[in-house]
């Protein structure tokens, strides 16, 4: 299971304030470095805004991936963040983001890097996953369902 070593409950924040996109990326990177000691906080930030500079992560459906590569990352770092009244994010469809799937890579691992987002979309596009996700009212809950989800869609691959 790939995405089971990427996320994990302790950095997941069912609860996200910000209301702007700008905001969000600021909530999210703290929620990273809360999660994972060592991370640079403004190197962190810059990868996912330089990133969010070219095309909207926000890829449709209620759901946004920012993501990005940072000198000093060891693996891949995951955090997830819901949003209970939706962000716009500028996203291909115009629909409000509820879920962000936030990755941030080592210099290393664009390899490793693309293997979660793939898994990634193979999960998201699968039925009821963002209804799922958004009735969980802990970070284990929405863990646990995203790991049943990945499984689901390993199981049909």
């Amino acid at each position: 299971m790939i995405l089971s070593q990427v996320f994990s409950p302790s950095a997941i924040n069912i609860d996200l304030e910000s209301i702007e996109k700008d905001e969000v990326f600021e909530e999210i990177v703290e929620g990273l470095i809360a999660s994972y000691s060592g991370l640079n906080r403004t190197g962190v930030l810059n990868a996912l805004l330089e990133r969010e500079s070219k095309l909207s992560t926000g890829i449709g459906k209620g759901f946004a991936v920012p993501h990005g590569v940072c000198a000093g990352v060891s693996g891949v770092k995951g955090f997830i963040g819901i949003s209970r009244e939706g962000i716009d994010f500028d996203s291909l469809d115009n629909v409000p983001v509820q879920v962000i799937f936030t990755m941030i890579s080592g210099e290393n691992e664009c390899e490793y890097h693309l293997q979660v987002i793939k898994r990634l979309a193979e999960v998201i596009k699968q039925p009821n996953f963002i209804k799922t996700l958004l009735s969980k009212t802990s970070p284990q809950e929405i863990y646990d369902a995203l790991i049943r989800f990945e499984e689901s869609a390993t199981a049909t691959i």
